[in-house]
């Protein structure tokens, strides 16, 4: 009966709606969705008025969103739920190197780089050379892997964030390819902490809740090799006064690194002398083998 309901029994009739689900999966987590959404609308008791904003906000937060912008990421950011949805499938713990959330300001059509490259696009800024390796489980390198980085600038901006200045072109974010010993290395500029995004309804949230909006300084990762799966990371400044408070939840104790500073007059990890200070960064990603 779907006439004449009561707060009681709406639940299992909204659910058995989904019973002719063809997929199982798409059954399940719909009967499940319900059936916990209806569940916090009681243990609430929802207003209509809290409703109707609630509508707004997520209307609101659907206008936010642009090619360079996704503020449903951010909204799953800031609850935590993208870190949970990474916790589950990826508890840590073990060699592999630990994963985290992707964050919002990954973009594909990147440009590639080959070892060695500077990849800021002339941003100006602190000059940081990262090292990396990537090996498998046993420690052998993993040959041709493909690494995608990304990161801020020294102001902690984002290259999407800042078109005109930087005319459209991409900085400060590549593809490259690991050597014949799982080795990838470049230049840039050294990236600083920096709020996410607070001028649209994910700011409200935060600002309601009296939350910092603030990440840590870090470097994004996504690697890709062949028979091995796929790993989305970063690596966290471990003297950065916002590691323990981070706006999305995504640092893990394993991807606390140092960011090593260096004098003027020392020379670079590629033996170019500097005559400025520098930072160097270096790691070694482990891969999961994929599952036959």
């Amino acid at each position: 009966m779907s006439i004449d309901l009561t707060a009681a029994s709406i639940t299992e009739v909204v659910q058995k709606t989904f019973e002719g689900a063809e997929d199982e999966r798409v059954k399940e987590l719909f009967t499940r969705l319900v059936q916990h959404l209806h569940e916090f609308t009681r243990e609430v008791r929802l207003t209509g008025e809290e409703w109707f904003k609630a509508m707004d906000l997520l209307e609101r937060v659907g206008k936010t969103c642009t090619p360079t912008r996704q503020e449903f990421v951010l909204l799953s950011d800031i609850l935590g739920l993208s870190v949970l949805v990474d916790l589950i499938h990826h508890p840590g713990g073990g060699s592999v190197t630990d994963s985290t959330l992707l964050g919002p300001f990954y973009v594909e059509g990147r440009p590639t780089a080959e070892n060695g490259s500077d990849i800021s696009g002339e941003v100006a800024g602190t000059p940081l050379f990262f090292n990396g390796r990537v090996v498998g489980p046993d420690g052998t390198a993993v040959v041709g892997a493909e690494v995608d980085t990304w990161h801020s600038d020294g102001e902690g901006s984002y290259d999407v964030q800042m078109q005109d200045k930087l005319h459209g072109q991409p900085a400060m974010r590549a593809l490259l390819t690991t050597d014949d010993e799982g080795r990838f290395w470049y230049r840039t500029v050294a990236p600083r902490y920096y709020p996410v995004p607070d001028d649209g309804p994910c700011g409200e949230i935060l600002r309601a809740a009296n939350r910092s909006p603030m990440r840590p300084e870090h470097l994004h990762f996504w690697l890709h090799a062949e028979g091995f799966e796929p790993l989305i990371t970063m690596l966290v400044r471990g003297d950065d006064p916002y590691v323990e408070r981070d706006a999305v939840f995504g640092v893990r104790q394993s991807l606390v690194v140092d960011f090593v500073q260096h004098d003027a007059g020392e020379s670079a990890p590629d033996g170019t002398p500097m005559d400025e200070s520098f930072q160097t960064v270096e790691r070694t990603f482990v891969l999961a083998r994929k599952e036959c």
